[in-house]
């Protein structure tokens, strides 16, 4: 049986008899407020800002309060078990932190840090190619801790298979895919600011020190930064590929494999039909395309089709532990959360990260149980409601 998540209020409860205080909030919908205090604005709005009028991000949050939780009374639900299993990766919760690129612009720990702090939570960090660190640090940062592996596809089939083999050499076991980013949307945010991460030779650790990557510059990235960042770019953006090239990625990686960045039904039966293990339904929080659809929005039509095929989950706009029980309902095995542990890991590093996650997860830990739930399975659209 996983752990009681609940029981960390009355941790904090207690720490306020020795006039201690939580280091920020617990409220995930008020992270983003307080880390812009402390961040300067380059680095604030490249994790916080959306595509175009920011119309997708306000979408994926009104989408959540279109449904609400109807409560079940004398259901025994005091004790719970919010344990599962997602691809052969057990889990304490239904919860992994999402890939989330250059966290050393918010904190110098960086993915360091987010890795020693799911790792002591035993949820799953799913790494991303965009990272400030190379695949073995982050690996060893882990130590025991499961860790899934994000591509941003290479256009070069060469430096692919090298990440790819480093990744799986590290112990990362599924391969996460995103497809809806193989060229950056238009962003007010950023370029209002003239700031991007990776122009300045950040969030390129992963090929920056890949050999096959390496043997192509006439310098080292170390020597040479804005040759290095060239090649990056070369071979990181501008090539939308197509169904057939799926192939590849089973022929170079064992483990399970997950697209992300679905939102048509269509395009998540083409996933099965591919003999992909899993997708993620998702529109990238937002960043991609202006007025799109909201991420929760596509789930239950795309569930209902493709869920008993492959593994469903589920990211864009969860902010608090009711928004994970919503989603599991509406056909999600599992939530990633994105901006607010990369809020936490803003506030205070490790400790923030810890504390970000630990809230979401204390938070829906005691919506299953005061909603007459014990375990995540036994979540489904009856648990919810539909308002207008």
């Amino acid at each position: 049986m996983s752990q009681p998540f609940g029981g960390y209020q009355n941790e904090l409860y207690l720490h306020g008899l020795g006039g201690e205080v939580p280091p920020f909030t617990t409220d995930a919908t008020r992270l983003a407020e307080s880390a812009r205090e402390i961040l300067e604005p380059g680095p604030f709005w490249y994790v916080e800002g959306g595509a175009g009028s920011g119309a997708t991000m306000r979408a994926n949050r009104e989408a959540f309060d279109k449904w609400r939780i109807v409560p079940r009374m004398l259901r025994d639900a005091a004790t719970r078990d919010l344990s599962t299993t997602v691809l052969g990766t057990p889990m304490p919760a239904p919860v992994l932190l999402a890939p989330v690129g250059v966290q050393s612009i918010v904190h110098a720990d960086g993915e360091l840090a987010t890795a020693r702090a799911a790792s002591a939570l035993g949820v799953p960090m799913v790494l991303s190619t965009a990272s400030s660190t190379t695949i073995e640090d982050v690996a060893e940062a882990s130590g025991p801790g499961p860790r899934w592996f994000q591509l941003y596809w290479p256009n070069d089939p060469d430096l692919c298979v090298s990440i790819l083999n480093r990744a799986a050499k590290a112990g990362f076991s599924t391969l996460v895919v995103t497809l809806d980013t193989w060229t950056l949307a238009w962003r007010p945010n950023d370029l209002d600011n003239s700031y991007l991460p990776f122009i300045r030779g950040t969030g390129t650790a992963i090929p920056f020190s890949d050999p096959v990557f390496r043997s192509g510059l006439a310098d080292t990235p170390e020597n040479d930064t804005p040759m290095a960042v060239l090649k990056w770019i070369q071979m990181f953006t501008g090539a939308d590929r197509d169904w057939e090239a799926l192939p590849f990625l089973r022929e170079h990686w064992d483990g399970p494999i997950v697209l992300k960045g679905i939102q048509h039904v269509d395009d998540a039966r083409r996933a099965a039909d591919a003999g992909m293990d899993g997708i993620v339904v998702s529109n990238h929080g937002g960043r991609q395309v202006d007025g799109a659809i909201a991420s929760l929005d596509a789930l239950p039509p795309i569930a209902g089709a493709v869920g008993d095929r492959l593994e469903v989950l589920f990211d864009s706009g969860v902010r608090t532990g009711a928004d994970v029980f919503k989603a599991i309902a509406l056909g999600a095995k599992a939530v990633l959360i994105g901006r607010p542990f990369v809020w936490g890991l803003a506030h205070a590093g490790e400790a923030g990260v810890r504390h970000a996650v630990r809230s979401i997860l204390a938070d829906f830990d005691l919506t299953v149980g005061l909603s007459g739930y014990r375990t995540p399975a036994e979540l489904s659209p009856d648990a919810l409601t539909r308002v207008s």
